[in-house]
């Protein structure tokens, strides 16, 4: 069955710097190239479930400006509806900085712009109800999320948040309303305070603090060591399929798309479709970029 997948979240101008290494405080370094291309955490976690077959609707904000027309012209050639995307003549098109390593490692930083100026009036409650399962990431306000999950909510629509960049609390009202929680390993410390280490023990820890905040399924990425998940019964460590990485930008963005393409409502093949998200994050790093590097269904399923 096709799933409908509505997407809140971020629409961001990518400029991608790329050196050798991260510089030294006080360094001067030259840049070994830069380019710009569409990106934003919301943008990416879009085309990643549309490339999986997916119907996709976005629900976002650009600025009136030649960012925006190119944010949503890039949605709208990936297959995204963009019908429920404002422009806001106030402020400009959200905007990201990424430092790009030659080992592929990334570094990045955010100027929210549109992404941060959207407003609880600007979500369509028709689209999210129409939704099989309503995506969100914290690149936009934390109010508009939390409106956003309780529409779902009270219309059956599952629920997924990625907590990046871990900005906001993990409220209460928020975790109620979350059906599953994916952040990476850096977001998950922050969240719980617990410093995160590539061993079962500390995972169970971080997973279980995670978990009593009211969510009732976790799932940890933790880059070229795979992922854990965790539910109410059970946890267990999906590892890793092996490649070398060119640019992980995305990856996390991919995985996330990929699961929500997939997973039932009621989450019974959760552990083949971590799998099968793990893949497509597997193939996105071993290309440059964050959205040309999202794979298609076809391509999944030959690896």
């Amino acid at each position: 069955m096709t799933k409908n997948i509505v997407v809140l979240g971020s629409l961001n101008v990518d400029n991608i710097m790329k050196m050798p290494r991260m510089p030294l405080v006080g360094e001067t370094m030259a840049l070994t190239d830069v380019t710009t291309a569409p990106g934003g955490k919301g943008a990416n976690q879009a085309v990643a479930a549309a490339r999986q077959g997916a119907n996709v609707s976005f629900i976002g904000s650009v600025g009136n400006d030649s960012n925006g027309q190119f944010m949503r012209a890039t949605l709208l050639t990936n297959g995204v509806n963009v019908n429920a995307v404002t422009t806001n003549s106030e402020v400009p098109t959200g905007s990201a900085y990424i430092m790009l390593q030659d080992n592929g490692a990334n570094t990045i930083l955010i100027h929210g712009g549109a992404n941060q100026a959207l407003t609880v009036a600007d979500l369509d409650e028709n689209v999210i109800a129409k939704a099989d399962t309503l995506i969100a990431q914290f690149e936009v306000p934390l109010e508009v999320i939390v409106a956003a999950f309780k529409i779902a909510k009270a219309n059956n629509v599952q629920t997924i948040l990625n907590p990046a960049p871990a900005v906001y609390d993990l409220t209460p009202e928020l975790m109620h309303v979350t059906d599953i929680i994916l952040p990476n390993e850096t977001e998950a410390q922050l969240l719980t305070g617990i410093t995160v280490e590539n061993n079962e023990a500390v995972l169970n820890r971080v997973s279980n603090a995670i978990l009593a905040k009211g969510v009732p399924r976790s799932i940890i990425t933790l880059g070229d060591a795979g992922s854990f998940v965790a539910d109410r019964d059970k946890r267990w460590w999906v590892k890793p399929n092996k490649v070398d990485a060119v640019d992980t930008t995305g990856a996390g963005d991919t995985f996330i798309g990929t699961l929500a393409s997939v997973i039932d409502a009621d989450f019974n093949n959760l552990e083949e479709t971590v799998k099968r998200a793990s893949i497509a994050s597997a193939i996105a790093v071993t290309r440059a970029g964050a959205i040309p590097s999202i794979p298609t269904r076809d391509e999944v399923d030959a690896f």
